[in-house]
């Protein structure tokens, strides 16, 4: 039986040069950073080598790029950084965004942070207009909206957030997790102090990302210990993990224009397939007019189907070689309805059916043929 994987917003598949370079370091540059004999300087120029080139692909400067274990770390850490010493007094951001963001800044409420979440338009889109008038006063706060929603793949416009956070003296925090690596970001142009990056979001190892903190903003501590990371992070670097990183994220922009094209194409070819097989599908988060809103290597589906085949479709679909998930999978041990869906569509549609199938340049074509057949058998 072919096996199918269908489930890229939750992780992707190691590159073949990421898995080459991960391996070389283990064998050759195993020595630790910090140590000043040739072994640990070895490592060393490959943990700074990694952060100028992590940083040149997002036109970054290298003393704006730490190392961290992954999103989740770096988006708690952005958070509570912003409290205690940026100062913030007030935190806006929306009730989709992922849970290492929602609770997180639940967290803060205890340190007498107002939480504040911006009204969403329908389909899950961050209604404009009402976080400017939030915006408007003298409150020191942090916006923290992600740039493409973890599981409905709507796009968040970056230079307008930015520009409204900018016009009100607003410190500005993105979860990019789904967009670093398969989308163009240029810091130097975009006005945003904070982005999030996991390395295993763009085919490179779990376990490692990067955090871009403007220059010039203060920050404290995430790990107390050594002077690793400049001070903000202690512990010794995973230099193999970065390194792999760095060259997942190189391939990865390489080959961008290319891999979106084809991508594109692929997700355009499921859509075509769904309307023939599966007429009166929809698609959540996109709404007439703005198609173009939804990142191209996810569409959530909500199938024609009563709702009492949800609970097992996944299962079903797994039997049949085809790995494909509801919605995040941070929380795909949970029997909750996913709390993006819960936000954006009526309550009688909730418990529909739907599924979030995510693209890599790994899938064809014969992938999607095989997934229409065994949805045909639910």
């Amino acid at each position: 039986m072919k096996m199918v994987y269908l489930d890229n917003a939750s992780t992707t598949a190691l590159r073949p040069e990421v898995t080459e370079e991960i391996t070389r370091i283990l064998s050759q540059t195993y020595g630790n950073p910090s140590s000043t004999h040739s072994f640990g300087r070895s490592a060393k120029v490959v943990l700074e080598a990694s952060r100028k080139a992590i940083a040149s692909m997002i036109n970054a400067e290298a003393r704006e790029i730490i190392f961290t274990s992954g999103g989740t770390e770096a988006n708690n850490w952005v958070l509570y950084n912003a409290v205690k010493k940026l100062k913030v007094k007030r935190i806006i951001s929306s009730r989709i965004e992922h849970h290492s963001v929602l609770n997180t800044i639940a967290e803060t409420k205890s340190q007498g942070i107002e939480v504040v979440y911006v009204n969403l338009l329908p389909g899950g889109y961050i209604d404009i207009g009402h976080l400017e008038e939030l915006l408007a006063d003298t409150t020191p706060t942090l916006v923290s909206l992600m740039h493409v929603n973890n599981e409905t793949g709507t796009v968040l416009n970056l230079n307008v957030v930015g520009g409204l956070c900018k016009k009100y003296n607003a410190y500005f925090h993105s979860d990019t997790v789904q967009s670093v690596g398969k989308f163009v970001l240029d810091v130097k142009q975009l006005p945003v102090d904070f982005l999030v990056a996991s390395a295993h979001k763009f085919h490179g190892p779990k376990g490692v990302g990067f955090l871009y903190i403007k220059k010039g903003l203060s920050a404290g501590a995430m790990l107390l210990g050594g002077e690793q990371e400049k001070g903000l992070r202690a512990g010794t670097e995973a230099v193999h993990q970065v390194g792999g990183m760095a060259t997942a994220l190189t391939v990865s922009y390489k080959n961008l224009t290319q891999e979106q094209g084809y991508i594109t194409e692929i997700k355009k070819y499921l859509l075509e397939q769904l309307n023939i097989h599966f007429p009166g599908y929809k698609v959540n988060g996109e709404i007439y007019g703005r198609e173009d809103e939804v990142f191209y290597n996810i569409a959530n589906i909500q199938l024609p189907l009563v709702k009492e085949k949800t609970q097992m479709i996944l299962f079903h679909l797994d039997m049949k070689g085809v790995a494909i998930s509801r919605g995040s999978a941070c929380q795909s041990g949970s029997i909750k309805p996913s709390h993006v869906l819960k936000e954006i569509l009526p309550e009688n549609e909730v418990k529909k059916p739907s599924l979030r199938i995510s693209f890599s340049h790994y899938n064809t074509k014969e992938d999607i043929d095989l997934l229409i057949a065994a949805l045909k058998t639910v």
